[in-house]
């Protein structure tokens, strides 16, 4: 059995103010809608047999119960804990919880901006981290998540 024949779920979860993406700073964050890259994501998915889980809050305590409620579900977390990524020690240790692949994203790159966001604390649990890569680095957390299931 090819890795790409066996299903997997992969759990994306998707912070403070995405819900905005199109409309929030277009220059930084592109034109992309998150319903856009959320049927993206769940398109490309499909072709590696992977069932993509879509999540987004405003609010860091949904956040980290649905990390919480995605123990033994998943194979996978991608992650873009947006301005929490900075503060956010409880989605931190939500994610310690899991020992599968958590795959942490921005969409911007972090490190060319504010220095307030150079700082991540979940990098220090993520399996990776890709940043400024547009929604591009959805599709290759996916990707290298398959990879390692």
């Amino acid at each position: 059995m090819k890795p790409s024949d066996h299903p997997l779920t992969v759990l994306v979860i998707n912070g403070p103010n995405l819900n905005m993406l199109g409309k929030r700073e277009p220059e930084i964050y592109g034109r992309d809608t998150l319903d856009d890259i959320n049927a993206d994501l769940a398109a490309f998915g499909a072709g590696m047999n992977i069932t993509v889980d879509c999540f987004q809050s405003n609010y860091e305590g949904a956040l980290v119960e649905r990390i919480q409620q995605a123990m033994g579900q998943v194979h996978g977390i991608i992650i873009n804990p947006a301005a929490y990524t900075h503060t956010s020690v409880a989605i931190r240790d939500a994610l310690l919880l899991h020992t599968v692949p958590v795959i942490e994203v921005h969409l911007s790159n972090i490190y060319k901006r504010e220095e307030f966001r150079h700082h991540s604390m979940v990098s220090g649990v993520a399996t990776g981290q890709i940043a400024g890569l547009g929604i591009q680095g959805y599709r290759l957390a996916l990707t290298a998540i398959r990879n390692m299931a």
